[in-house]
């Protein structure tokens, strides 16, 4: 698996908590986790943060950052329990800061695939986002990064934390 070195990673990363909605204190011992596949290439995500039994938690994670050739297929795969509550695939910039899609996955389905290509900037972010339910207005959202042959990934831009 080719991954890009953390520096880059943490880079990629500076601008997540922007994407991060307010939820509760506390939240399951064990958020689930995302697995995405790319090419031959497979990494797991932890959740940002993650909202079960109505209790939400925000978690300080570097999103995995996967380095990909054009048209490399990619899958995102979530576990039953958010598949259940549904889900979506927001595409972001290379700084999480500028949300340019969004895809909604039919409740009950588990994996979503798109293409590295699909996507025009050769940097970006795919982040899988549980639908709401129960007592939080976000339940979960799990961020990777994705970089394509020949893409720059510049500065990112300071943020900060959102309340």
């Amino acid at each position: 698996m080719r991954t890009l070195p953390r520096a880059a990673a943490v880079l990629l990363a500076g601008a997540l908590p922007a994407v991060l909605a307010a939820c509760g204190s506390s939240a399951a011992a064990t958020p689930p986790e995302v697995t995405i596949s790319a090419g031959p290439q497979e990494v797991t995500a932890r959740p940002s943060q993650y909202c079960g039994s109505g209790q939400g938690q925000r978690y300080d994670v570097t999103p995995p950052v996967v380095e990909v050739s054009p048209d490399t297929p990619i899958t995102l795969t979530v576990p039953e329990e958010v598949a259940a509550n549904g889900w979506s695939v927001q595409v972001f910039d290379e700084q999480l800061q500028e949300r340019i899609g969004e895809v909604d996955v039919e409740a009950g389905t588990t994996a979503f695939d798109v293409n590295s290509s699909d996507v025009v900037p050769p940097a970006f972010y795919l982040v899988v986002v549980e639908d709401r339910h129960g007592e939080c207005l976000l339940t979960g959202s799990w961020p990777v990064g994705f970089l394509r042959a020949g893409g720059d990934l510049g500065e990112p831009t300071p943020t900060t934390p959102a309340g």
